[in-house]
């Protein structure tokens, strides 16, 4: 499969690293232009998408041979199933019916000057009422709903790259 693509892994990893920086930009897109203010949840997907694409970079500038590529594989599988399970809680919490959504919490400025840092990443992971307000979606699907998709398919690429490498002194 990858033969045909031509692609090595070092290629695939630049590419997904890149693909991570751009979401970061639509982030910013959505918060600085359309004035779209992240909630606890979001800043959660955001700092996974941000240790992803700095995985992914690394691993591109390293280009390092199997078992390096397998590691920065199993790495960016990992860390990009964890940013997925933060946007699967997300898009949960967005589709509660109204009597059932969480409280909303106070702002994160108070909770990081005033809250122990194990509370602060609780609501930043648990979620408020404020992450159950869908204010953009496209084609029906939510920001968050998106964001899933995306970790899906940068677990599947990173995971396709734990066999996308050539070593010559094993393969033909």
């Amino acid at each position: 499969m990858f033969e045909k693509l031509k692609l090595t892994a070092r290629i695939w990893f630049l590419l997904a690293g890149i693909s991570c920086f751009l979401m970061l930009g639509v982030g910013a897109y959505f918060q600085v232009v359309m004035n779209l203010q992240p909630c606890p949840l979001c800043i959660s997907q955001r700092i996974a998408i941000l240790l992803l694409g700095i995985i992914f970079l690394i691993a591109a500038i390293h280009n390092p041979k199997r078992f390096g590529t397998r590691i920065y594989a199993l790495l960016g599988t990992f860390f990009a199933l964890a940013g997925g399970a933060i946007s699967a809680r997300h898009v949960w919490i967005q589709h509660l019916p109204p009597n059932e959504v969480p409280e909303c919490g106070p702002g994160l400025s108070y909770v990081f000057e005033n809250f122990p840092l194990t509370d602060t990443l609780k609501l930043m992971l648990s979620g408020t009422g404020e992450c159950a307000k869908i204010e953009w979606s496209l084609f029906g699907i939510s920001i968050p709903g998106w964001t899933l998709v995306a970790f899906v398919g940068l677990a599947v690429l990173s995971l396709l790259q734990f066999w996308n490498v050539k070593d010559p002194f094993f393969d033909d």
